[in-house]
């Protein structure tokens, strides 16, 4: 029973960080956040075994982060009050061609991140060209070209 109780605090410890730690989708990752990824799993893999490094034990573990997750991902669909604790929620950072510029400062997101997504997703080139753009919950941001 101390496993699960293990791997459920260290999994509300992860989700807590991780969302406090803001939006950043896999495809943004730079060298140095994969490498404290890694010592984030090393770290998190002490707190989760302890002592016993048994297969049963690391079985156990798997299964309850799993599991949790899995009951999140559930608790999310039927609540979405749940779901906006734990997850996040799509934001509009552009606005008919104007910055929100309080939004971009509190996500950390410039003026050329939203640019760069533009030329990738749609060929625009400037702000004026761009109707709205959407952060999006995993951290992708969405271009909705002017018409």
């Amino acid at each position: 029973m101390d496993t699960v109780v293990r791997a459920l605090v260290v999994y509300l410890i992860v989700l807590l960080l991780l969302r406090a730690g803001g939006k950043r989708s896999l495809a943004s990752m730079n060298t140095f956040d994969l490498v404290l990824l890694l010592i984030i799993s090393e770290a998190t893999q002490q707190a989760l075994l302890g002592d016993d490094f048994s297969l049963t034990t690391a079985a156990l573990v798997i299964t309850t982060l799993i599991t949790v997750d899995r009951l999140t991902d559930y608790l999310g669909f039927r609540f979405p009050a749940f779901s906006r604790v734990t997850d996040s929620v799509p934001l509009v950072v552009v606005d008919d061609g104007r910055l929100l510029e309080d939004r971009l400062k509190r996500l950390h997101i410039d003026e050329a991140d939203i640019l760069a997504a533009a030329r990738q997703n749609q060929g625009l080139e400037r702000m004026d060209q761009i109707k709205y753009a959407v952060l999006e919950k995993e951290g992708s941001i969405s271009i909705v070209p002017r018409r």
